[in-house]
């Protein structure tokens, strides 16, 4: 594993004619390269020592900056790093162009296999709760605590605001999407995200908002930017049709580390009554449920989510060492990547 630390303002080939990527007080970024792929990792500094580590796992159309407020809550509960997947962020696509939950997973599987800071508490928000959830499935071995927020898991009754995402992965419509809305201005169609992520889009900061902008400009220049987003929402309407040993369902009840889930009453994305499916399947599971939150809870309401969080970690603190022993041979009985 290769390692570079990124400055704030980053090099032309990672973002070309393009604004700097965001580095908020406090973190540093940095680039690893993998076989196969290179990603940019988003980190505290100075880490603390002795603290477990954490990596954090964003969702579609979303990067590591997601998980800014609660990695910075969290600053004295556990080593944070949260991973620009491939293709989004400032990491570049996957050489491979694997952009489904399997590919992700792998690509979450190399990181921690390379990095050396496994077991982690594992965090994940929307498609990166789908992939978390096949990590902590196929590789025990590597998650010690599993936090999900409004995870990607699949519905039988899709919410009608959640269908234009989803037919972003239908060949085609992306293109028809891009046509129809070439006039929009960076600042609609973050308004239009943030109304259809947020439970309450007056909770968001004129800075926060200004950031989004910026961002978004910058990805729209990169030439992968649609690939990704389309192959990506792809990879999920796939998971969702996969039946099995490895459907989604099937391998959350394979899930062996204790699971925090959080959903949002006024999630437009994830239905919120899949709360209670996903309860009864983790076996090891507690549930944070927000009436007022939408599908980011952890950026809309970090202190509650990070609250939330460090009593899972209080109540797992003890029995960890023995979890982590107990799941280091289930390890060996599965294959990395399937």
């Amino acid at each position: 594993m290769s390692s570079t630390e990124l400055p704030s303002v980053p090099p032309t080939d990672l973002a070309p004619k393009a604004a700097p990527v965001r580095v908020a007080e406090g973190e540093r970024l940095t680039s690893v390269g993998l076989p196969g792929l290179t990603l940019t990792v988003r980190s505290r500094r100075p880490a603390r020592e002795g603290l477990p580590p954490a990596l954090y796992v964003h969702g579609l159309a979303g990067s590591s900056q997601n998980w800014s407020s609660l990695m910075a809550e969290l600053d004295d509960a556990v080593d944070s790093e949260a991973l620009d997947l491939p293709g989004f962020g400032d990491s570049p696509p996957p050489d491979d162009g694997d952009y489904s939950i399997t590919g992700h997973a792998r690509a979450v599987i190399r990181y921690l296999d390379a990095s050396g800071r496994a077991p982690v508490h594992l965090f994940g928000n929307s498609l990166g709760g789908a992939v978390c959830t096949r990590v902590a499935a196929l590789r025990p071995d590597l998650v010690r605590t599993l936090t999900l927020v409004s995870p990607a898991l699949p519905e039988l009754r899709i919410q009608r605001t959640a269908v234009p995402t989803g037919l972003l992965g239908v060949p085609g419509v992306a293109a028809l999407f891009a046509r129809l809305t070439r006039q929009w201005t960076p600042e609609q169609r973050v308004r239009g995200s943030m109304a259809l992520c947020y439970g309450d889009p007056s909770r968001i900061t004129p800075e926060a908002f200004r950031y989004a902008v910026e961002e978004l400009e910058r990805r729209m220049q990169l030439p992968y930017f649609w690939d990704a987003m389309v192959r990506s929402a792809r990879g999920v309407v796939n998971a969702y049709t996969l039946g099995g040993q490895h459907g989604l369902w099937r391998q959350a009840e394979r899930v062996l580390a204790p699971t925090l889930l959080v959903y949002g009453g006024r999630d437009k994305l994830v239905g919120f009554r899949m709360a209670g499916r996903a309860a009864r399947a983790f076996r090891d599971s507690r549930l944070l449920a927000l009436p007022d939150a939408g599908h980011v809870a952890m950026m809309e309401y970090p202190e509650t989510v990070a609250t939330a969080f460090r009593e899972l970690l209080a109540d797992t603190t003890a029995s960890g060492a023995d979890r982590v022993e107990g799941v280091s041979g289930a390890a060996e009985s599965v294959t990395q990547g399937s």
